[in-house]
């Protein structure tokens, strides 16, 4: 039998456990004294509640972070901090992706040793985490030790289960992408700038080089029918839609085994493979198993679940799909490890309608953008026109004009026009509302309440379909109507007038109740969206801290508030939003 047909021979049926044909006395450093269980499905006995685990990717350290690296933290940051809004722990990660030949050739490039340059630009991107206010409880490096252990003990465990052998490879490999292409997927391009002819990817546009090397594969091949069972059964794997239907075609046309180590000699910035210095372990499955380090991995018998595992949602931007939702659930399948539950692919934001690249340099620099806009108003740019299913056009206008017409028009107006006058109070008008004592709905009102009581579920509703952008403009939505509602009324005027004028406070008192309610049901909703500005705005509507949680966005169901417990301002300069200092 030669050796393409011994390899087929022992290939894994579809659905099946291996035998064990390898068994080496590896063991990691921190599992020679944990002694943790082989790795086993969840243990549904566990009285422990699962914590909601969600993360980012984490992130290529081959240089500085752009905008498209914030956008994807904040959208992260957002859908974390929903779940403790509605009472639920949670837990987010993030980090960096420190290994592979882009890193050892950015490494070199700069003249310093890897490690070193992973330490430089690591640290930019949890700075960046930090100044974007996200509130993840972990930031991860794939150098860590903990994270190096679990890889070799995944892989471990995958060989020891068959999953793995040793082959010759040959292949069209792209160093910017990290991956191998098929042959039907590589063509000749030109450089327009060069005139030099070179192979490129279809896919990506990067270059590819034609490479033949001894590696170790993974019996991905195998796991086609699991696959296709797993995404008949849970059709929301992949969101959007569009691109859970991408990856059912994909694996439906067949799947290669997967190249997952590469020879020493032309990587050596690694996890270099148990029992085999010559080999060092493939980038991707390193970097995937970073969602189950963090989680506790390997587990201790019944502890499955309390570090979060699965993952809940795992958000990722949509060029690196076929990573994580056909690669990576076959990883875990190979150890009967459940899959995360859903993955959000967001679209990308373009510059000039091209897309940011840190390769081309057409990016926008995050911190500069921060520190020109404030942390809060990049949150809700990026949480309001940021894609899921369709990329977004990133501009500095557009950030303007959505300051102008949603927080200082919008919101900041509402908060000022209804907290400032003397004329009337806002506490009185809770009070009034808390005893029954506002004047009978008329048509505006009636429609207004309908509003308020709907809101909560609507907003609900989207971030459960992991859409917090259209939930942002639901949000904005009742601000706007709220303005009109209360220019409709025109309480200022009605407290002018000198005849009836017991009718006319009841009639005020309404209004402003009403308007208040929308300020306090709405500060609540954008907490996750601008932590600070949210919390600013519910101070200055006299909101307790205790209550600010989903279940307070019921209509009515605080009547504490109405005492300003921050300063309320006189004049533009000092409002919730004040105008930008710089409009272009």
């Amino acid at each position: 039998m030669n050796t393409r047909n011994l390899f087929s021979a022992l290939r894994v049926p579809s659905g099946t456990r291996s035998r064990v044909f390898w068994a080496g006395n590896w063991v990691c450093r921190s599992c020679r004294t944990k002694h943790p269980s082989r790795a086993r499905p969840l243990s549904s006995s566990s009285s422990e509640r699962k914590p909601y685990y969600i993360t980012t990717p984490i992130f290529y350290v081959n240089a500085a972070p752009h905008v498209g690296h914030l956008y994807t933290m904040v959208l992260t940051d957002i859908l974390k901090r929903w779940q403790v809004l509605n009472g639920e722990k949670a837990i987010l990660c993030t980090g960096t992706d420190e290994h592979g030949m882009k890193i050892q050739q950015a490494a070199t490039k700069a003249n310093i040793p890897p490690k070193e340059f992973c330490d430089i630009t690591a640290e930019t991107f949890k700075s960046l985490a930090k100044r974007a206010a996200l509130s993840n409880d972990y930031f991860v490096r794939t150098t860590d030790e903990d994270h190096k252990e679990a890889v070799q003990y995944f892989w471990h465990m995958l060989r020891e289960r068959g999953y793995i052998y040793e082959s010759k490879h040959e292949g069209w490999y792209c160093v910017s992408d990290e991956t191998f292409y098929p042959e039907s997927t590589i063509e000749k391009r030109l450089d327009p700038f060069t005139g030099r002819t070179f192979m490129a990817s279809q896919e990506t546009g990067k270059e590819v080089e034609w490479t033949s090397e001894a590696n170790y594969h993974f019996r991905l091949s195998a796991f086609k029918d699991r696959l296709l069972e797993f995404y008949k059964k849970n059709p929301e794997f992949v969101v959007p839609a569009t691109r859970m239907n991408d990856v059912i075609n994909w694996v439906s046309e067949g799947l290669e085994d997967l190249s997952i180590s590469r020879p020493v000699e032309r990587l050596t910035w690694g996890i270099r493979v148990p029992d085999d210095e010559t080999q060092t372990i493939y980038v991707w499955l390193d970097a995937l198993i970073n969602y189950i380090t963090k989680a506790g991995y390997p587990w201790a018998p019944g502890r499955e679940q309390t570090g979060g595992w699965p993952a809940d949602v795992q958000v990722i931007g949509k060029d690196i799909v076929r990573f994580h939702c056909i690669y990576w659930p076959a990883f875990l399948m190979a150890l009967d490890l459940e899959p995360p539950r859903q993955i959000l692919t967001h679209a990308h934001w373009t510059l000039g309608h091209q897309k940011m690249a840190k390769s081309t340099g057409n990016v926008v620099n995050p911190f500069f953008a921060l520190d020109r806009f404030g942390v809060d108003v990049m949150r809700y740019y990026l949480a309001h026109d940021g894609g899921i299913s369709q990329d977004s056009d990133y501009g500095n206008r557009f950030i303007v004009e959505r300051y102008k017409k949603g927080l200082q028009g919008g919101l900041g107006n509402l908060v000022s026009r209804v907290t400032r006058p003397k004329i009337w109070s806002v506490r009185k008008s809770v009070e009034a509302a808390s005893v029954g004592a506002l004047r009978e709905p008329d048509e505006s009102t009636t429609k207004q309440i309908n509003m308020l009581e709907s809101l909560p579920e609507k907003v609900s509703l989207k971030m459960k379909q992991l859409n917090p952008g259209a939930a942002l403009q639901i949000i904005m939505d009742a601000v706007y109507e709220t303005n009109k509602y209360l220019q409709f009324n025109e309480p200022w005027i009605r407290a002018k007038k000198e005849t009836d004028q017991e009718a006319e406070q009841k009639h005020i008192e309404r209004t402003i109740y009403y308007s208040a309610e929308a300020i306090r049901i709405t500060g609540i909703l954008l907490q996750p969206y601008m932590p600070d500005k949210a919390s600013q705005l519910l101070d200055m509507i006299g909101v307790d801290k205790s209550r600010r949680e989903f279940k307070d966005t019921l209509l009515g169901a605080d009547k504490t508030y109405g005492d300003a417990a921050a300063p309320l301002g006189k004049g533009a300069w000092d409002s919730l939003f004040p105008p930008l200092s710089v409009e272009n």
